[in-house]
């Protein structure tokens, strides 16, 4: 897949850096740096980019688009570990530990990501620390969430893990609404369950009034019926 060159991209990267929690507290030159490292790849919509067990070779950063963290089965069951977004960024893992990667990786929409090397990722860190408490923070969170979905999957029935995810994925929006891209199936593969299984639990949570399902987006109506559902 081609690398995207245009002539203003170094200010475009630095730009969108500026924004991306791992990068704000970088000063000019740090940036620069980074951006100097990194280069941009696209990706399209249902492309793999990185498989389970590939060798772990660079740190991806979304700047737009994106991206599911999956398991597949044997079987070919997919289960989503998370759902990725601008700013977001995944790979440190295998950097860190020089272990295979752990999941696979795929571009739900068309998305352009920032990578940085192996090399240039551990150049960063040994030259600007910040850089790793910023990583460290990310982590903390990623494994605050980890922790928060594996209890959930353990002591709440599907209701329940429904009800949770909707509340997550409305407060990654503006805390009231979820985008109809995010489909049933997707939300399935999300709790661990089936499509037919989560369309009849948002059919009746649209009965119950807590939430309003439109062709545009699922709207929450009654946040704390659905935080009592989801033991919040």
């Amino acid at each position: 897949m081609p690398d995207s060159s245009p002539a203003d991209a170094p200010m475009s990267v630095t730009k969108r850096l500026r924004q991306i929690p791992l990068f704000t507290q970088l000063s000019d030159a740090e940036i620069a740096h980074i951006t100097e490292a990194a280069r941009e790849k696209s990706y399209p919509k249902n492309s793999v980019i990185l498989f389970e067990d590939d060798p772990g070779d660079a740190l991806y950063v979304v700047l737009s688009g994106q991206v599911k963290v999956v398991l597949i089965g044997e079987d070919g069951r997919e289960v989503i570990l998370s759902m990725l977004r601008d700013g977001d960024f995944f790979g440190e893992m295998s950097l860190i530990d020089d272990q295979p990667r752990s999941a696979h990786v795929i571009a739900m929409e068309e998305s352009n990501l920032l990578v940085l090397r192996r090399e240039d990722f551990r150049q960063c860190l040994e030259e600007t620390p910040r850089i790793a408490l910023g990583l460290l923070r990310a982590l903390s969170r990623r494994l605050r969430r980890a922790d928060d979905k594996i209890g959930g999957l353990v002591l709440l029935d599907v209701n329940g893990r429904v009800a949770r995810l909707l509340i997550e994925l409305a407060d990654e929006n503006d805390g009231k609404t979820i985008p109809r891209k995010v489909t049933h199936h997707t939300i399935a593969q999300m709790i661990g369950s089936s499509r037919e299984t989560v369309s009849r639990t948002i059919r009746e949570f649209a009965d119950r009034g807590l939430i309003e399902v439109s062709r545009k987006d699922i709207a929450i109506v009654d946040r704390v019926g659905l935080e009592a559902l989801a033991g919040l």
